[in-house]
């Protein structure tokens, strides 16, 4: 793995550290090849600025190793995504189309549907994929604008983060809950394509206890991951796993860690003295042996 910093992996779908002439164009163009047009992430102080950012670096989980995250959902749109939904759930269909932002009523739109078509053109069958890719607490666009402007970096640390809880536990398992219902009266499923980062947080701070490997048929709802690897040029996605699970399952990780990870009630209250002192609102309990 390429050893990586606090700052952007990929802009406007290039490692930034590549030699590539199409970088300095597509950073000039502001095109993202995924889409195959202007990239869609604008700033939202300067709109007519796209922001560029494919995959950042940053610690999963509290760890301290630093991995690429994706922050775009568009950076899933290699053929390598398509592929392997075909390979793992539609072998069987003839004729496939992608039909994108499908309304599902109450549930809002589906990202894409995967459509088998009968031969007078009526849809025979269908797969609903949803795509979630990560979010960032603060700004990383400085880095990019310290790229476009010096050619590199000028700091191995930028100040933003991952929005892991925002995005995942709440954003993405909201949506399994209300779409996974849904597909779950059809008798269908819905996949969300996410990063193994992704899963590998959930696990760590939510009770994925009915998350079960592969796509088990029972469940409406699985979770076909990917990494992001280097192959000493470019970054490219490649398929890790497929989880799946039921609505309560989704209701699990909603509700966060398991019971058994939970503070007790003294240790919440050693931690409402720890931060009321920090702030200067408490003082140190007299005759304590408060910590």
């Amino acid at each position: 793995m390429k050893k990586l910093s606090k700052t952007p992996v990929e802009v406007f779908c290039f490692d930034v550290d590549s030699n590539d002439s199409g970088f300095r164009t597509a950073i000039h163009q502001q095109y993202c090849k995924y889409i195959k047009s202007t990239c869609v992430k604008p700033r939202k102080s300067e709109p007519y600025i796209k922001v560029g950012i494919c995959s950042l670096g940053s610690t999963v989980a509290g760890g301290t190793a630093i991995h690429p995250v994706i922050i775009c959902p568009q950076r899933f749109k290699e053929e390598i995504m398509f592929e392997t939904i075909r390979k793992k759930y539609l072998s069987h269909w003839k004729n496939i189309k992608w039909v994108q932002e499908v309304n599902i009523g109450v549930g809002g739109n589906v990202d894409y549907v995967a459509v088998e078509l009968n031969n007078k053109g009526d849809v025979n069958d269908f797969l609903c994929v949803e795509i979630q890719a990560a979010g960032t607490t603060g700004t990383p666009y400085p880095a990019v604008q310290d790229l476009i402007n010096t050619g590199r970096f000028q700091s191995s640390s930028y100040k933003y983060g991952i929005n892991w809880a925002n995005e995942f536990t709440k954003t993405m398992m909201q949506q399994a809950y209300k779409k996974g219902k849904i597909v779950q009266s059809w008798k269908r499923k819905i996949v969300f394509v996410v990063q193994d980062l992704a899963m590998k947080y959930l696990f760590k701070t939510s009770d994925c206890s009915l998350v079960v490997d592969g796509s088990s048929p029972q469940n409406p709802i699985d979770f076909c991951t990917f990494s992001l690897q280097y192959n000493g040029n470019e970054w490219h996605l490649q398929f890790d796993a497929i989880r799946s699970t039921s609505i309560e399952g989704v209701n699990k990780i909603l509700g966060g860690a398991d019971v058994s990870e939970y503070l007790t009630e003294k240790e919440f209250m050693d931690n409402i003295l720890r931060k009321g002192i920090s702030d200067g609102v408490l003082q140190y309990p007299k005759h304590s042996f408060f910590m």
